[in-house]
């Protein structure tokens, strides 16, 4: 798949070294949003939600749990589609040919990244060569307010 270099403004927003801040990235590539206003928003998202058994709260800068990046997304109109369920095993990989056009904020195994008409916004190029499979994506919402 074809990758573009893009750190969704994070390096504008003055920070630097290495993040665990790949949903922040992408939503800001995806919607638009300046970088410091998601990575803000992501913050009282988790701040609103209770740990689950033992786990560590959501947080920007480390690490953003699933559930979290959902409520944010939704609360923006994105609509989650599962493309993987328990025991069907890998159905859409990561490949311009599997995914819709448009705007995507996709989920992989450890990574979320940014799909734009078919080519990745990110840091790095996640594909593994086309066999990454995909768990499921947001898609941009019909009426966008953002983007």
């Amino acid at each position: 798949m074809k990758h573009i270099y893009n750190d969704g403004g994070r390096a504008n927003a003055g920070y630097r070294g290495k993040p665990g801040d790949c949903v922040v990235r992408a939503i800001a590539i995806a919607t638009g949003l300046p970088y410091q206003t998601v990575y803000n928003q992501i913050n009282l998202t988790a701040k609103r939600e209770r740990p689950r058994c033992g786990q560590i709260r959501s947080n920007s800068r480390t690490g953003v749990h699933k559930r979290t990046c959902k409520r944010y997304l939704e609360s923006l109109g994105w609509h989650w589609v599962p493309t993987m369920g328990i025991g069907t095993g890998c159905q859409v990989h990561l490949r311009e040919d599997e995914l819709p056009a448009g705007c995507l904020i996709v989920s992989l195994s450890r990574h979320i990244t940014a799909v734009i008409d078919g080519v990745i916004h990110d840091t790095f190029n996640p594909d593994r060569g086309g066999t990454r499979c995909v768990y499921g994506y947001f898609a941009a919402p019909a009426n966008p307010q953002t983007r």
